[in-house]
């Protein structure tokens, strides 16, 4: 078993910020926490709302500070390396996030393909949607996506 991990977003690419992250653990914990967006965070794109269905007001409520889910990420994942299938995005998200709170960030990620022989990486998307519809979530969150992953790793290495 592996740590993985997802990061929600308030929309693509240039000025989208992190606003959820969710970790899987190899010891099968579980950890999500919503992110209060920064003051000069304020790109919000309704077609990534519409996907991860986060309400931006709730982020201003019961999100954390940007230093506080930097600790808490650098707790739970400290030394450790954990796994992304959006290693592009998750690790620009990431490093915004540690920016922003002035701490440095004790873990690595890395890509999910980094773990996978040409075989499995042919199979992940079909393994995936197996996965998601066996698993049944009824959210789009990074902590169940998190898993999802995690779960779909495991499956194609059990072959």
């Amino acid at each position: 078993m592996y740590n993985f991990i997802d990061v929600e977003a308030s929309g693509f690419g240039a000025g989208s910020y992190p606003i959820e992250v969710g970790v899987a653990m190899a010891s099968g914990q579980m950890h999500c926490t919503l992110i209060r967006p920064e003051d000069d965070w304020v790109h919000w794109n309704e077609d990534a709302a519409a996907i991860h269905g986060i309400p931006r007001d709730i982020l201003l409520v019961k999100g954390k500070s940007a230093l506080k889910v930097a600790m808490l990420l650098n707790e739970w994942l400290d030394g450790e390396t954990v796994y992304s299938d959006a290693w592009g995005n998750d690790s620009c998200w990431l490093a915004m996030l540690y920016e922003e709170a002035s701490i440095r960030q004790r873990f690595k990620i890395d890509s999910v393909v980094s773990l996978m022989s040409q075989q499995q990486m042919a199979q992940w998307h079909q393994k995936k949607n197996s996965v998601i519809q066996n698993m049944q979530l009824q959210r789009h969150r990074a902590s169940s996506d998190a898993l999802i992953l995690q779960t779909t790793l495991t499956e194609l290495q059990s072959q």
